[in-house]
């Protein structure tokens, strides 16, 4: 059934309107082009100004920087020790990385169920899950808002094992005051041009802990070293390194550190700007029947990266199929976040099937993803709104 846009083809607007973009300005513009005039394009002195930044930014004591926020997840399970045969429970709502990261380790991904009203991974499901093989759990901010962390953290602490947070959503989000990137063991963050804040491609790991600051280290860069201290060695000079453990090329270039840096100084900007978006789309959707928002803990001052719009198909004549296609026809281009992970191939191939979360899964029938970026204008978000309660008016049952 391919549906047509509302009262005789005529849309809620001319232009479309894409579900995100990057905001760039010209201290953006300016901040790239110094780095591509000074002697070091990649390895040089604005890593460490990124890193120290974004340490001020989140209370972590330990930050290091790398390629894209998947890298990020890698060496993160690197770090924690993460092997064959050990399990890391995960959430089935989130891009494929949060999973990956253990496969790429030889672990086995475990999928707990989510909360059905916040869309985050429900701490009771990751306790029941538990077994003598988990190592780790990989937590992942969906949307922005952060999991419930005190109760991740009792129950980790209490099963010895490693908390990641999948923080690729919550850069500026607070937990009861403070920073995502301080509170979990590690904490890792993505800066995709989707994302608050970007780099181009980018990730970054945070910790307090200076072991796994060295692990992570050692992880970014081949498991190359030239500490003395992590030397097994007698140097033979100067120039001298080692590889000491086997690590990746998941370096960032100083080009994207210098973008970075730009951005982080509009964080705040940015966050006030998305909650205010989130504000306007909550209190008109709140009063649609067909509509239910996203339930958000009092502990979490989001960072709103994503908003989910969650349709009620028994109180409509179509599907979220067939809703998106009709948002599409109005000139609103939205999308799905996220797909359950198990549902792929490669999963399906491992022996994943259907049936595993329940809660994910019928979240996922329903949800579409609605524009969220800074630049999004008043008018153009009164546009997705009308078209929302245009459709719902006019499919009601």
């Amino acid at each position: 059934m391919n549906i047509p846009a509302i009262e005789g083809g005529s849309p809620v607007r001319d232009s479309k309107i894409y579900y995100g973009h990057q905001y760039l300005d010209q201290a953006d513009y300016d901040a790239v082009l110094d780095v591509l005039k000074s002697d070091y394009l990649t390895c040089g002195p604005k890593i460490e100004e990124l890193e120290k930044k974004i340490c001020e930014i989140t209370g972590a004591k330990y930050a290091v920087a790398c390629s894209n926020g998947t890298a990020a997840l890698h060496i993160a399970a690197m770090a924690a020790g993460i092997g064959e045969g050990d399990e890391v429970i995960t959430t089935p709502i989130t891009f494929a990385a949060s999973a990956n990261c253990a496969l790429y380790c030889g672990a086995v991904p475990v999928f707990a169920d989510i909360d059905p009203e916040t869309y985050n991974i429900d701490p009771d499901s990751v306790e029941a899950h538990i077994t003598e093989k988990t190592k780790a759990v990989v937590a992942v901010d969906y949307t922005g808002q952060a999991v419930e962390l005190d109760r991740l953290k009792e129950i980790c602490d209490r099963h010895g094992l490693m908390l990641i947070e999948d923080g690729a959503h919550s850069i500026g989000t607070l937990y009861n005051g403070k920073a995502v990137g301080s509170i979990a063991d590690m904490t890792t963050f993505s800066f995709h041009p989707v994302k608050t804040v970007t780099s181009g491609e980018g990730g970054c790991v945070c910790t307090n802990d200076k072991d796994l600051y060295e692990r992570l280290l050692l992880g970014r860069s081949h498991g190359i070293t030239r500490k003395p201290e992590l030397m097994e060695h007698e140097p033979h000079g100067p120039w001298y390194y080692e590889q000491v453990s086997l690590g990746y090329n998941y370096r960032m270039t100083d080009i994207q550190a210098g973008l970075l840096i730009s951005q982080l100084d509009k964080l705040q900007m940015f966050k006030a700007r998305r909650r205010s978006l989130v504000e306007a789309y909550d209190k008109a959707f709140s009063k649609l029947d067909a509509i239910k928002v996203q339930k958000e803990i009092p502990e979490s001052d989001t960072c709103r990266h994503l908003y989910i719009l969650r349709i009620d198909s028994s109180k409509l004549k179509i599907d979220r199929k067939q809703f998106f296609e009709a948002m599409n026809a109005e000139n609103i281009c939205c999308n799905v976040h996220y797909i359950p992970v198990y549902y792929f191939p490669h999963y399906e191939k491992l022996g994943y099937r259907k049936g595993l979360c329940p809660n994910a899964e019928a979240l996922y029938d329903e949800i579409i993803s609605l524009p969220l970026y800074y630049s999004l204008t008043d008018e153009q978000q009164a546009d997705v709104i009308r078209a929302v309660e245009k459709i719902v008016d006019y499919y009601h049952i």
